[in-house]
């Protein structure tokens, strides 16, 4: 007996949250690459700078991207980490789909329509934008292997096999939202995110999209030691729930 095909959704806002610290140099050419982007319904967007010393987002309002719905900026008054930033963007998001947008040039905006297609068409309520690393877009071998191992540590804890447990583009409906008690302050959020959207009980969708890493110099901020700590922290959504 055949299921029943998905339920389109009706029209929903889309929320994208962008964490931006320091970022001058890239935030402007991501803003215009955004604009330029058809989305499928209205979205908003909730920049919140967390504690730029650069001036990257003076001057930032709705007039910035006509397309918007909004374009919201919050600061912070110091580097709290990109944990605290997205937590911050989740609780002003008004959308009924949540996402990530970075501040670099590692992701493409153009993408973002074919990741929220299966939550507009009723066929997830999850999508993860899985990485295609090649030797002209991995940052380093050793970053490559560390991301592999998190995505099976996180499919192992959770019973649920994804192949980028670190990947920036994340989008979500509320209802999966409300379900998670985010803590994280820095870069474990990613881990805290992955952990917690799958401990909903879940299935992610996931869409394969292209990257292009930042070397040490264009600003990439990511340590050993944040994957040592993204390990701890899946561990602990997995035993203690949060």
């Amino acid at each position: 007996m055949r299921s029943a095909p998905p339920t389109p959704r009706t029209l929903m806002l889309l929320s994208l949250i962008m964490p931006v610290y320091n970022e001058g140099a890239t935030l402007g050419r991501v803003l215009d690459r955004l604009g330029e982007v058809e989305m499928p319904v209205p979205w908003e967007l909730v920049i919140v700078d967390d504690g730029s010393s650069d001036g990257a987002t003076d001057g930032i309002d709705d007039s910035r991207i006509p397309s918007a719905q909004s374009v919201r900026v919050a600061r912070n008054p110091r580097n709290l980490g990109k944990g605290a930033a997205l937590r911050r963007g989740f609780a002003l998001a008004e959308g009924d789909v949540i996402g990530i947008q970075d501040a670099d040039l590692e992701y493409d905006p153009g993408e973002i329509p074919q990741l929220i297609a299966p939550i507009l068409n009723g066929s997830a309520e999850i999508v993860f934008g899985s990485r295609q690393f090649g030797a002209h877009s991995a940052y380093s071998f050793w970053y490559l292997v560390g991301n592999r191992m998190l995505s099976l540590i996180a499919s192992a804890l959770f019973d649920r096999y994804i192949t980028d447990a670190y990947t920036c583009y994340k989008f979500f409906t509320r209802d999966q939202y409300r379900q998670m008690r985010l803590t994280a302050d820095g870069f474990e959020i990613e881990a805290e995110l992955t952990g917690g959207l799958l401990h909903t009980g879940a299935r992610v969708f996931e869409v394969p999209i292209g990257y292009r890493a930042r070397s040490r110099e264009e600003g990439k901020k990511i340590q050993a030691r944040d994957g040592v700590v993204g390990i701890l922290r899946l561990i602990r959504v997995r035993i203690r729930g949060w």
